[in-house]
């Protein structure tokens, strides 16, 4: 069984990080001291469920943890500084402090340290989460102690229910667009007054066909359901206020 260290403050580590190509030094004390912050350990850069639901969601909640009290999101992870500062490049997540634990110092101190030798990973963290409040861990996830890679509690999900159980995410958001549409234009503008992310594909005949009764474009999906035009967008967003 992996330790819950709630009500104990971080281990004192210095980790080597690159930034601009730069080498820099963080502190526990530099991440820690006097903040709010959420702390999410995984496997390993690029690995499948680190890179296509862990960190995302993360990214993708920053702006709703900020606004419920929280300075920073940091995901520590054991590897060196050029593949994280290379990985959070290709993430896009410049809302997350990306912090390498190369020598695993950190993870073995928090009894987070486990041989993936069997993968040809070596020593890597095992996933968890974690809230501290100036260097004092005041909440704790860590996944259950099975085989694989489990992901059930250590999601940004799942922490921002403990933080703020009423907050409401941001909705998930996808557009078809086609290039020199002029409605397309109007939707992506609409959406970014309105403070609203959203992730956008080539309208493809075959697409539209799959996935929508109408065929022309913008074509906008909310939460899964399909929701119109722009006009319907428009409209949407005006009835939330």
């Amino acid at each position: 069984m992996f330790e819950n260290r709630e009500g104990q403050r971080v281990p004192e580590v210095t980790f080597k990080a690159r930034k601009d190509g730069e080498w820099l030094q963080y502190t526990t004390a530099d991440l820690f001291a006097g903040k709010t912050v959420v702390v999410f350990s995984l496997p390993g850069a690029y690995t499948p469920t680190c890179s296509s639901s862990h960190v995302p969601r993360y990214n993708e909640l920053a702006p709703v943890f900020a606004a419920h009290g929280v300075d920073d999101i940091v995901c520590i992870s054991v590897n060196d500084g050029f593949v994280m500062e290379a990985w959070q490049a290709d993430q896009d997540a410049d809302a997350i402090t990306f912090v390498p634990d190369g020598n695993g110092a950190f993870t073995e101190k928090m009894g987070m340290l486990v041989d993936k030798s069997d993968l040809g990973f070596g020593k890597r963290s095992w996933r968890y989460s974690m809230l501290v409040r100036d260097g004092v861990v005041e909440k704790m996830f860590v996944e259950p102690d099975e085989p694989g890679d489990p992901f059930h509690v250590s999601d940004a999900d799942t922490m921002l229910r403990h933080i703020a159980p009423d907050a409401a995410p941001p909705p998930a958001i996808l557009l078809f667009t086609k290039p020199g549409c002029g409605h397309c234009t109007r939707a992506k503008k609409a959406l970014a007054e309105a403070g609203l992310a959203y992730d956008e594909l080539a309208a493809t005949p075959n697409r539209l066909r799959a996935l929508s009764p109408q065929q022309t474009t913008p074509q906008v999906f909310v939460d899964g359901k399909h929701l119109g035009g722009a006009d319907d967008l428009v409209g949407w967003l005006a009835a939330r206020g």
